[in-house]
């Protein structure tokens, strides 16, 4: 409008300014005014079109202009609480992924870690891989080595083989011809043998002449170098000793072969051998580390053998009365201990640990081990040697193989515990003692009962009650619990004798090889030595 209003009054200046002649200058400034006031009202008009809002506008009440305002305050108020509660939930929502993207960070970490862990044992599996792959060639090298020493050697065998069939085919015409002189010798001998012969049916009657001489009140004596003495067993009557010989309990006694020495083992952990004529003690030995419960001696006399609670066995040499060997092996008490009566090296041993161990005594250590259900209370060597006896907590009596280890037999001997054997002087009959108070005579040849002995007042005293019988196989002695000792006849199974000096249950009875005296030892240690009513 302003530059309308402008241009039309450039318009006007210029006729003004121009010669008109046919108007005067004030019919021009009247006409210039008119149209300066028509401009002027299109003017306000235009303005007046275009503030006609704002007039309208501010012409309404201020209530109404409130009552929108608080509308729009409103509104703006439920926006704002929407907005609230929108960035509530995404501030949660920022929380949760805040500590989400914590735990992935923990988990990187732990990832890095364990990528790391891995790639250290990968490069120790490198290095075990390099050094297996060098002993592999190593061992291969080795192994063709050895491959090569075997052809060589398999090589030499067959040479050796060669040479071995040749000796034999050698050896085989010299054994023909070492057989033809020896049937020439054979012959040579054959002539020898028959004057030979002559000669000893003529010294057989001598023998016979001077045996007849020897025989006196029933003692018998063989002049054969190394043959066994012994006196007919009487029934023994009288305590002729009383010896205080171990404190704590005497559980083993035994003679010596073919003498009166006796030897007892007691809970004191020694072995002392006693003189039974006068009741004096000749020897200690020592060296046992736990209770004496079973002692056996070799046919010369010369080595003691003691079974202990120290699970081991003691082996003495008598003479020098220093321990020869220590036999370890058992876990669990020895019991029981015997050794062979034709061999001074062959031992065997029983334990609580159901074994039965055998020992050789020249080299000092166990050649064979036998295992069985049932503990061993006691055990002894046959006569030849080859068969181990065997008396088990299950009341039967076991007969095993030596040299195999085998069962050979068994039989129910008792309905309770076999607590002692003791075998006859001619190897044919075997003694059983149980915790039934049974006494069973068995032909070991084949099992069968030859007599049974019991008495009213006899009760066994432990598990390792020793009986024994006599030197000529006629007599069974064994102890009770009430101190007593009882003499059983073998030919008719009856007591023909009640012997009582002991205060204390008697554990132990041993017969002298040569008839007499017997020994019994008890409980408080004191061991009895009893004869008959003679002199001698």
């Amino acid at each position: 409008m302003k530059a309308v209003g402008g241009q039309y009054s450039l318009q006007m200046l210029k006729r003004f300014l121009n010669p008109i002649p046919k108007m005067s200058r004030e019919e021009i400034t009247t006409e210039a005014i008119k149209h300066a006031l028509k401009s002027l009202r299109k003017r306000h008009l235009l303005e007046e079109g275009a503030h006609a809002p704002a007039i309208i506008a501010l012409s309404r009440p201020l209530v109404s202009q409130g009552s929108e305002w608080k509308e729009k305050a409103e509104s703006l108020e439920v926006e704002l609480q929407q907005c609230y509660k929108a960035q509530a939930r995404l501030s949660e929502q920022l929380v949760v992924e805040v500590a989400d993207s914590r735990v992935s960070k923990a988990l990187v970490q732990e990832k890095e870690a364990l990528i790391s862990d891995l790639q250290n044992e990968l490069s120790l599996a490198r290095d075990e891989r390099s050094r297996l792959t060098a002993c592999l060639e190593e061992k291969s090298k080795a192994l063709e080595l050895l491959m090569n020493e075997h052809q060589s050697l398999k090589e030499q065998l067959e040479a050796t083989t060669l040479r071995a069939s040749n000796a034999e085919a050698e050896n085989k015409m010299l054994i023909d011809r070492w057989m033809l002189q020896k049937m020439k010798d054979a012959e040579r001998l054959n002539d020898a043998n028959s004057v030979y012969g002559d000669i000893l049916d003529q010294l057989k009657v001598s023998s016979i002449e001077q045996l007849a001489r020897q025989q006196v009140d029933g003692v018998v004596r063989q002049s054969e170098e190394g043959a066994e003495c012994y006196i007919e067993s009487p029934i023994p009557t009288t305590c002729r000793q009383r010896i205080p010989a171990h404190n704590g309990g005497c559980a083993s006694i035994l003679f010596e072969y073919n003498s009166s020495k006796l030897m007892s083992g007691g809970q004191d952990q020694t072995i002392k051998i006693w003189d039974t004529n006068t009741g004096s003690q000749s020897q200690t030995l020592h060296g046992c580390l736990g209770t004496v419960l079973d002692l056996c001696i070799t046919h010369d006399n010369r080595s003691v053998i003691a079974a202990s609670s120290a699970n081991n066995l003691y082996v003495w040499d008598v003479s020098s009365g220093r321990v020869r060997h220590t036999l370890t092996g058992h876990v669990d008490k020895v019991c029981a201990v015997d050794v062979s009566k034709v061999s001074t090296r062959s031992v065997v041993s029983a334990a609580y640990d159901r074994t039965i161990k055998v020992w050789d005594l020249h080299k000092g250590y166990c050649v064979n081990t036998l295992l069985f259900q049932s503990n061993c209370n006691t055990l002894c060597f046959s006569m030849d040697g080859e068969t181990i006896c065997s008396g088990h907590v299950d009341g039967n009596l076991r007969l095993w193989d030596i040299k195999t280890g085998k069962l050979l037999s068994e039989v129910a001997a008792h309905s309770l515990a076999i607590t002692s054997l003791s075998l006859s002087r001619n190897g044919n009959m075997i003694l059983t003692s149980g915790r039934d108070n049974l006494h069973n005579l068995f032909d070991i040849r084949t099992l069968e009962i030859c007599a049974t002995l019991r008495s009213n007042g006899y009760r066994v005293a432990s598990n390792w009650s020793r009986s024994c019988i006599s030197a000529d196989d006629g007599y069974v002695a064994s102890g009770s619990v009430d101190g007593s000792v009882h003499i059983w006849s073998v030919a008719n199974a009856k007591i023909v004798s009640t012997l009582k000096e002991h205060t204390a249950p008697v554990l132990s009875c041993s017969w002298s090889g040569l008839g007499k005296p017997l020994a019994t030892s008890d409980k408080n240690g004191n061991i009895c030595i009893w004869n008959d009513r003679s002199p001698f």
